[in-house]
């Protein structure tokens, strides 16, 4: 970190240009803590806002939500979490006034700000300033590999969470990335008695069904629906649409049809296209799915602490923060899972 008086921090400055710069470190605000950084994860929502394509967020934007650290300092009159701590970082920041969170469903926060998503920090950099309140101290026997993801996999928490009960039935996951694979674990953890996944890429399938899915079907079959409902050997009780766009959502009502529940976790880019009588007339519930609560971040740090919990299964590329650049670019081949950005 320099003198100590100066950080790197990785800037997603205009689209398609990532760059590592050198500035001061900010100052604590009142509630703040100052972590330094350990790991920070690349995602699709990263891709996406870097090649200008997110709905939300757009260039220049300080990128690192999938982030964990150790507290370096707080702000006088913080508590929960004190130096020295290991801890992630919950990024959604929710006002606490709106009615969302007033019904305790603060990630629907009508005034939502997202550290790393366009918010004034993010944790790809050396050390980092954020809200004290939103670190989440995990069990400190984590590796650093296995704390950086419980956020990705608390998403898919949460998404199983909205679906309703998964005890005894079918499930199919569209999409074998990091999401769809953390969904795989999240609805076998919910007891889901069949469970399909698709991907384009056969290494990815194949990752699928040594994580626990009862098949793996190529996304870029024919008649994706069919294949799978074939699969499945009946129609699906939940889909979890991990894609999103206008060819994996039409197919995922397809799976549902009739009574079933199509989950919508991907990040669509774009609106899309659906047979809205298709979805009234067989009671087909579309439900979408968005980030998390508190609890869900406790699910997934149980999930990880279970004996047979590999993070490598997903950790597939580390790459130190001066070449923040290239996991960037990595993660456009689709071929890797989860990419972090290293200390270093």
């Amino acid at each position: 970190m320099g003198d100590g008086q100066g950080r790197r921090r990785v800037v997603a400055s205009a689209v398609d240009v990532v760059e590592v710069v050198d500035e001061p470190v900010p100052g604590l605000e009142p509630g703040e803590a100052l972590v330094k950084l350990s790991v920070s994860g690349v995602c699709g929502s990263d891709k996406a806002g870097v090649h200008g394509e997110h709905v939300f967020m757009k260039p220049p934007y300080y990128p690192g939500h999938e982030v964990v650290g150790v507290v370096e300092a707080v702000a006088e009159g913080v508590s929960g979490v004190r130096v020295c701590d290991r801890v992630t970082v919950e990024p959604t920041l929710p006002c606490g006034r709106c009615k969302p969170c007033l019904n305790k469903v603060e990630n629907l926060c009508e005034n939502l700000q997202f550290f790393g998503c366009g918010y004034r920090e993010g944790g790809m950099a050396d050390v980092f300033t954020v809200p004290a309140q939103r670190l989440y101290r995990f069990p400190q026997e984590f590796t650093d590999h296995e704390a950086a993801l419980i956020e990705p996999l608390a998403t898919p928490v949460h998404a199983v969470r909205l679906a309703g009960d998964l005890r005894g039935k079918a499930v199919a996951i569209l999409g074998s990335g990091t999401i769809g694979l953390l969904t795989l674990l999240a609805a076998r953890q919910a007891g889901a008695r069949r469970v399909v996944s698709t991907d384009v890429l056969v290494k990815k399938r194949e990752l699928a069904l040594e994580l626990g899915a009862d098949a793996a079907v190529d996304a870029s079959a024919p008649d994706l629906a069919g294949a799978v409902r074939g699969e499945l050997g009946e129609s699906g009780d939940v889909v979890f649409d991990c894609v999103a766009n206008q060819k994996t959502l039409p197919e995922a009502i397809k799976i549902a049809l009739k009574g079933g529940t199509v989950v919508v976790m991907g990040g669509a880019r774009r609106p899309v296209t659906i047979d809205l009588p298709l979805v009234q007339e067989y009671q087909v519930r579309i439900q979408g799915a968005t980030t998390y609560r508190r609890e869900d971040f406790e699910e997934a740090a149980r999930i990880i602490a279970a004996s047979d919990f590999d993070a490598s299964n997903f950790v597939t590329a580390t790459f130190p923060l001066s070449r923040a650049k290239e996991a960037f670019s990595a993660i456009n081949s689709g071929r890797e899972v989860k990419i972090l950005v290293a200390a270093d």
